[in-house]
């Protein structure tokens, strides 16, 4: 059995257990528990703060973690990120009152910063005199109660600011999205590739779709092209000898243009399927 922690609560919670699911696992958060064994595919869930995640990595009492890289950097976490997520997205930045003086990050040497990220902030302004001010929440209030200058917060879609009165002085200080770590040695290996290798597949297939057409013999050279897939297109002969079927993988993003792209070119019975798990 290997153990895997996810957070809790929060942004990286939800979509957390649906990519697990999707991947095959059997989670479910317990109501008066925090901790949910998945035999059948030798997992241990713990469900743990998302701030607290990296620290019990670093011990090497979880085997697995999925948790924000913000969180991870800032508690100087030793794990190893081995899979990025496309979840989780989110931005440090140093903000002010709408009608502060303050422009530049060059104008907040020597003031008051109130961070829920004091590591960061000070490795980013290693070189200044800035007063880090730590607070576990509710940052954004700081500045109107007259504790500090200005703030470093996460920002996700802005609303959080605004409604602050607050506004971002400049571009992101720190960059994150959710992503797994692993330690060096999990207690059980066979369990923890196939965990991960389950996941990157799960990745790929939501980065991909199938596509399957009919084309004439004259026309298949051309259709390949357009997609040639991983390796390359399977091609069958059809029972009539001018004809063949494809198949191949092609990128979400482009697989409509594909489509119209081999509808222009003559091929029929066009189809598009979503791709549920893959492994290349």
């Amino acid at each position: 059995m290997i153990r895997v922690a996810l957070p809790n609560k929060g942004t990286l919670f939800q979509p957390s257990v649906e990519l697990l699911r999707a991947s095959g696992f059997d989670i479910t958060k317990p109501t008066k528990s925090l901790y949910y064994s998945d035999n059948k595919n030798g997992v241990e869930f713990y469900f743990l703060r998302a701030s607290d995640i990296p620290m019990y990595l670093s011990k090497g009492i979880i085997d697995i973690g999925i948790t924000g890289e913000d969180l991870h950097s800032e508690k100087k976490g030793t794990a190893n990120k081995v899979i990025s997520l496309p979840y989780g997205d989110s931005k440090l930045c140093v903000a002010v009152e709408d009608n502060s003086h303050i422009k530049r990050l060059q104008d907040i040497s020597d003031l008051r910063l109130a961070t829920s990220f004091p590591n960061i902030v000070r490795s980013h302004f290693s070189e200044s005199n800035i007063d880090i001010v730590e607070l576990d929440g509710a940052v954004e209030i700081s500045i109107g109660l007259g504790l500090v200058d200005c703030v470093v917060d996460v920002v996700e879609t802005g609303a959080t600011l605004k409604s602050a009165g607050l506004r971002a002085i400049s571009e992101p200080i720190f960059t994150s999205n959710a992503a797994i770590y692993s330690i060096d040695s999990p207690a059980d290996s066979a369990n923890a590739n196939k965990f991960l290798s389950r996941i990157r597949g799960r990745l790929i297939a939501s980065e991909y779709k199938l596509i399957e057409y009919d084309v004439p013999s004259e026309l298949l050279d051309a259709a390949c092209q357009l997609t040639p897939g991983i390796e390359s297109p399977t091609v069958s002969q059809l029972k009539n000898n001018d004809w063949f079927s494809v198949k191949s993988m092609v990128e979400k993003q482009k697989a409509h243009q594909t489509m119209d792209e081999l509808n222009d070119l003559g091929c029929k019975a066009i189809l598009l399927t979503s791709i549920e798990m893959a492994r290349i």
